[in-house]
């Protein structure tokens, strides 16, 4: 797999809004946990398991965000996956840790917020 590639598709997707392209990304098993799966009401724990509700959580991320974009600003490659850097729609720096599998699609993701 090559991160970087990965990278600029997982961003590509994100920054047209691409459901399908951002569904792509994730294995049918995947574990994602996020602060707002909780607010936006999908799990009190903030993780999601599978990707129909994976699905669920990005089509409200993207109805309540559609101005949603993503600026990279760094890339860290690790033995398992790699974590992206970036900024969203709102500033906020973001640190998001991907799990891959042999296919190259994510298994489990877990995305941190900056706080100041």
């Amino acid at each position: 797999m090559n991160d970087i590639d990965f990278a600029r598709r997982y961003y590509e997707a994100w920054n047209k809004r691409d459901v399908d392209m951002i569904m792509a990304l994730y294995a049918d098993d995947i574990e994602f946990s996020s602060p707002y799966i909780a607010a936006l009401g999908f799990s009190s724990d903030g993780v999601i398991l599978g990707k129909p509700m994976l699905r669920s959580y990005v089509e409200r991320a993207l109805e309540r965000a559609p101005a949603i974009t993503f600026t990279p600003e760094a890339l860290f490659v690790g033995a398992r996956g790699h974590t992206l850097i970036y900024r969203n729609h709102r500033g906020e720096r973001t640190a998001e840790v991907h799990e891959m599998d042999a296919a190259g699609l994510i298994v489990r993701a877990d995305a941190t917020y900056e706080t100041s």
